[in-house]
This record gives C-alpha cells, structure tokens and sequence, in this order.
C-alpha cells in the first residue's frame, strides 16, 4: 500500500519544511527535489504520508500540543533503519536520512543531538 494520496510537495507539512529551509538559506533550496525523493522514499517506507508523521509525533496535554517520545522514538529508529537499508556510499545515505529528519525538525519535532538539519 502507498500511504501518499497526492504529490509529496503539496503536503502541508512538505510546504512548511519547504518555508522553513527557504527562510534558513534566504534562497529557494537547491537541492528541494532531492530532498523530496527522498522523504516520499522515506514514506513508502514507513507506509505513513508526511502529514501523518507530524501528527504521530504530537501529543495533546493539559497544557497544548507537545512533543510525543514515543513518536519521536519510532520515527528516529525508523529513520536510521531506512537510511541503512539505503544503495550508495554512507555520504548518500546520510544525505537521504538527514533529509527526512530536516523535514521533521522543520516541523517542530526536535529529534536527538548530534543530527544535522
């Protein structure tokens, strides 16, 4: 099953990381497409739409919406396990991994130290 039900750009958490990289770099991102195979990569994978992960790694409280460690966990894990599972040299396969957790850092879920946006 592919868990995508329109272009992985027109997603509105793919539009978010999209703003966000462009107000990072000042300039459109150059590398915009790359990144996008590889998060819709990452999504057949996963078999979830980008809007899904967001959500999966939010959680309502008492006191707002907050970051859910259990979904954090997951998606961390599943990233490095798809990441790994990649072709080419470690170089394309951390490009690819990073991708993926730049979009979710874009979108608020902050992932563990050590992980370049």
């Amino acid at each position: 099953t592919m868990a995508l039900t329109k272009a992985i750009g027109e997603y509105e958490t793919a539009r978010t990381w999209f703003g966000g990289l462009r107000q990072q770099w000042g300039e459109e991102p150059s590398d915009w497409e790359e990144r996008l195979k590889a998060l819709a990569a990452f999504c057949a994978f996963a078999d979830k739409a980008p809007d899904t992960m967001v959500s999966e790694c939010l959680r309502e409280s008492a006191s707002g919406t907050r970051i859910s460690a259990k979904g954090r966990r997951f998606y961390n894990d599943k990233i490095a396990e798809w990441q790994a599972s990649l072709p080419g040299d470690r170089a394309a396969q951390g490009r690819a991994g990073n991708a993926v957790r730049s979009f979710l850092i874009h979108n608020g879920i902050f992932l563990q130290s050590g992980i370049q946006a």
